[in-house]
């Protein structure tokens, strides 16, 4: 079985975006939850509570700004070392952004128990196991693209080009 390739920077942007979708959809979309709702200071009952639980989704979010950014730097420092293929890019975005949210499940919903999926139900766990269910889904099914794409370029002889080539087709 093929190792898999992921491209440069493709995880970091990974967990840079998962920490965007996260923030966003479960944040202020969905209203779900914020960084510290789940905390005896900052719950989400007063104004007060609201004002610092947006201060500490701000400061998650520019956390999450940084990392796409280092991503992208990567991937720029990268760029003339071989061509990475879609699939390498897209296996290493869902195996940052699984990671991301198997470490931020684990830390936050369980260890420090700062938040939880939903903080607006009696029960969080079922939430929150399913939370980490499919994040290890996203882990594994980056996994297996980036090898699946490892396999088709060792037994084509390269790595074939993330993009257009000359002949202005798309290789993967």
């Amino acid at each position: 079985m093929a190792r898999p390739y992921f491209a440069p920077g493709s995880i970091l942007l990974g967990v840079g975006l998962g920490g965007f979708v996260d923030g966003i959809v479960l944040h202020q979309l969905l209203q779900w939850h914020h960084l510290l709702t789940a905390t005896d200071s900052y719950g989400a009952r007063t104004v007060h509570d609201l004002e610092a639980n947006t201060i500490a989704d701000g400061l998650f979010h520019l956390a999450a700004w940084i990392v796409v950014v280092a991503g992208l730097a990567r991937m720029w420092v990268a760029r003339g070392s071989g061509k990475p293929t879609t699939s390498s890019l897209v296996g290493g975005m869902l195996v940052g952004w699984g990671g991301f949210n198997v470490v931020e499940g684990m830390v936050d919903h369980h260890l420090l128990r700062i938040h939880h999926v939903r903080d607006d139900v009696a029960e969080p766990l079922p939430w929150d196991l399913a939370f980490l269910g499919l994040s290890v889904v996203l882990v594994v099914a980056g996994t297996l693209v980036a090898r699946s794409a490892s396999a088709r370029e060792n037994s084509a002889g390269g790595r074939a080009p993330l993009g257009p080539v000359e002949h202005g087709s798309v290789h993967d």
